[in-house]
């Protein structure tokens, strides 16, 4: 036999040989493929779900979901839904968080969207007012009302409320996914005491107007009633004691707990009550 062809042969097995040892090493050092965690299990509408609706066995049911990807707020089982109301629409399958109920026995529809501690107060309104029909739910505004004091016949304008969120326009309490406007003849505030008070008082003074504002802006401006004279042109000036004493007189009228004594220049006690003088 050919001494070149037996030196080939062995190079070629001993070259086989170490690539078969390389490859079978790699494999055994390997370290083994991670586990899949089992899945954890949450509760999910079984059709897509709109805003108000009450959560009950024939809309629900339970999703596997990766137990890498947790949520809090979820649950696990159906009985902890049953009876609430959804505040939002939810799609199927998309696992129920709290944030997207109604709190435990507040009720449905309206009163399942009003929190702790504040209160919805429902204000007539027209397609002026209603600064033509683009109030809708989740709008900000201001209230302004215009009246007459009983010592004065001067009109005074005066807001009484900033940055109020529309809570429903008529029986709307959801926007239109279209963004019509909505000819609501009742808007409803969320409000808290304190504001309902205003609102409801001013609503009984005179003509109120809504003043729509970019929901973004949270500012808030030391506001001044102005009269009518400051619009007719009268020779009295803005700064006048006319014009002080009126939107002092709003002012009071409009903060029924403040008491306002005026005193005469002898020291004596001319008059005492709401806003008088």
């Amino acid at each position: 036999m050919n001494p070149k062809r037996i030196i080939v042969a062995l190079t070629l097995a001993l070259l086989v040989s170490g690539l078969c040892t390389w490859l079978v090493s790699r494999k055994l050092s390997a370290p083994p493929p991670p586990q899949r965690q089992p899945d954890t299990h949450y509760v999910a509408p079984s059709r897509a779900l709109d805003a108000g609706e009450l959560l009950n066995p024939g809309n629900t049911e339970v999703v596997a979901w990766p137990a890498s990807l947790a949520l809090d707020g979820a649950f696990a089982a159906p009985a902890a839904v049953l009876g609430r109301a959804v505040l939002f629409p939810l799609g199927k399958g998309q696992p129920i968080l709290d944030r997207d109920l109604s709190a435990v026995g507040s009720g449905v529809g309206l009163a399942g969207k009003i929190p702790d501690g504040m209160r919805a107060v429902a204000l007539r309104s027209d397609e002026v007012v209603g600064v033509a029909g683009f109030l809708v739910p989740g709008s900000h505004l201001d209230v302004l009302v215009t009246y007459r004091t009983g010592a004065s016949a001067d009109s005074v304008t005066a807001t009484v409320l900033q940055d109020a969120v529309v809570l429903a326009a008529g029986q709307q309490i959801e926007p239109d996914p279209a963004g019509k406007p909505s000819a609501a003849t009742v808007v409803t505030l969320l409000l808290t005491p304190t504001e309902a008070e205003r609102a409801v008082l001013a609503s009984t003074q005179g003509a109120i107007h809504f003043v729509l504002r970019n929901g973004a802006d949270k500012g808030r401006t030391e506001d001044t009633p102005i009269a009518l004279s400051q619009l007719s042109g009268e020779a009295h000036p803005p700064t006048s004691a006319s014009v002080r004493a009126t939107a002092a007189r709003s002012n009071a009228a409009l903060a029924p707990r403040q008491e306002i004594e005026v005193v005469n220049g002898d020291g004596q006690a001319a008059a005492s009550g709401k806003g008088t003088q």
